[in-house]
C-alpha cells in the first residue's frame, strides 16, 4: 500500500481527495492537515464522507514521513514551505498553482511577485497527463493544471498537434465556471443574494491561467476570458480560434480523433441531434471525464473547440490521483472510473 497524507484538507479539493483515495485500492491516507480543524473529524467540512472514514485532521507540524504527499493549500503556500515538504515525501503533488510555470519571470508578471524558490521549478513536472504522461511517469515532483487552462489546453491540443492552429493565430477562450472554482472560502461576491442567478464576467481579460495555455500550447496569442455562471460545478471552454489557414470538417475529424483516441479520460462528443450534441459540464459532475467537440464556420473559417469538465475533478483533485497513479506505477484509471449522473 502507498501511505499517502494531503496537506491542507478541509477544502473543496481536499474533500474530492480523501473521496477519491478512501476508495483507492493501492492507497493508505496516513494523515490529513487542517490548522483550523486539528483533532476534528474530516467529515465535518465534508459530510458526504459521514459514516465512510473516522480520520481526524492533524496539524501540519505532526506530519510523519510517508510515500506521497498531497498538497491542497492556497496558492503561495507550498511555495514558502517546498523544502520542509521535500523532507517528509520522495514524492510530491501539489494542486496550486505554486510550480506550474518554468519561468520565475513569469511568476511577475502573472501572479504580482517573485517565486521564493525558482530554483525548484525545473525539478516539477506540469501535471495534465494529456500532454506530460511519460515525464509523469518518471517524476518525483509534479504541479496542479488550472481549471480554466485544463479546459482549454485539451480543447486547443487537437489543433496544435495537427498544426491547423498556427503559433500566432489569434486564441480567444470563453470560459464559464461555477462558483466551487473561487473554494470553500465565502467572499462578497460568493454570497448567495450576490452570486445566484448570475452571469457575470469577473475576468474578462489578464486571467493568470492564460500563462498556463501559452506554455503548454506554444501559441503566443491566446487570450481568456472568464464568467460565473449559475453552476456550483463545472467549467466549459469555448475556444474561438481563427486560423490562418483553411480547414474542412473532415480534416477536424482527424485531428480530434488522432489526439484523444487512446485518452482515458477524454470523449469526443459532438452529435448530430438531441439537446447534448456538445460537450456540457453538468453531465461530467463528480468525474475526471473530460468531453470535448467542435463546430466549424466555413464562410469565415473560425473554430470553436469546446472542452467541459468538473473543476474539482479534472481540473483538480482528479487530475491529482491520475498523476499520483502514473507516478506510482498504478494503471491510470485506478479510482476514477465513477460515471456522471442524468438528470442532476
Amino acid at each position: 500500500m502507498i501511505n499517502v497524507s494531503i496537506v491542507g484538507g478541509s477544502g473543496y479539493v481536499g474533500g474530492e481527495l480523501l473521496r477519491l483515495l478512501l476508495r483507492h485500492p493501492d492507497v493508505t491516507i496516513q494523515q490529513v492537515t487542517s490548522e483550523r480543524l486539528a483533532g476534528k473529524p474530516v467529515s465535518g467540512p465534508h459530510p458526504h464522507l459521514r459514516g465512510v472514514t473516522d480520520l481526524l485532521f492533524t496539524s501540519q507540524t505532526l506530519l510523519t514521513r510517508c510515500d506521497v504527499l498531497i498538497l491542497a493549500l492556497p496558492h503561495g503556500s507550498a511555495a514558502h514551505n517546498i523544502d520542509v515538504f521535500a523532507t517528509l515525501a520522495p514524492k510530491i503533488i501539489d494542486c496550486s498553482a505554486d510550480f506550474r510555470l518554468n519561468n520565475p519571470a513569469d511568476y511577475v508578471r502573472w501572479y504580482g511577485e517573485a517565486h521564493p524558490h525558482p530554483e525548484w521549478l525545473p525539478r516539477f513536472v506540469y501535471g495534465l497527463p494529456e500532454l506530460n504522461r511519460a515525464a509523469i511517469s518518471d517524476a518525483d515532483y509534479v504541479s496542479g493544471v488550472g481549471c480554466n487552462a485544463t479546459a482549454t489546453t485539451l480543447a486547443l491540443l487537437p489543433l496544435v498537434r495537427a498544426g491547423i492552429v498556427a503559433p500566432t493565430d489569434v486564441v480567444v477562450s470563453d470560459i464559464k465556471v461555477g462558483s466551487s472554482e473561487g473554494g470553500a472560502q465565502s467572499n462578497d461576491g460568493s454570497h448567495h443574494p450576490e452570486r445566484s442567478g448570475v452571469v457575470r464576467s469577473y475576468a474578462p481579460t489578464g486571467h493568470r491561467h492564460t500563462a498556463e495555455v501559452i506554455q503548454s500550447t506554444g501559441l503566443t496569442n491566446v487570450h481568456l476570458s472568464i464568467t460565473s455562471v449559475e453552476l456550483v460545478r463545472g467549467a466549459v471552454a469555448q475556444v474561438h480560434c481563427l486560423p490562418s489557414t483553411t480547414t474542412d470538417e473532415k480534416s477536424l475529424w482527424k485531428a480530434y480523433r488522432a489526439c484523444y483516441r487512446d485518452e482515458p479520460f477524454v470523449r469526443i462528443v459532438r452529435e448530430r441531434g438531441g439537446i447534448h450534441r456538445l460537450p456540457e459540464p453538468k453531465l461530467l459532475s463528480g468525474t475526471n471525464m473530460a468531453d470535448v467537440g467542435f463546430d466549424l464556420d466555413p464562410e469565415s473559417g473560425r473554430i470553436v473547440s469546446i472542452c467541459a469538465i468538473d473543476n474539482l475533478m479534472k481540473g483538480a483533485a482528479g487530475s491529482a490521483v491520475q498523476c499520483l497513479n502514473l507516478m506510482c506505477g498504478i494503471a491510470e484509471r485506478t479510482s476514477l472510473d465513477m460515471i456522471g449522473l442524468h438528470p442532476l
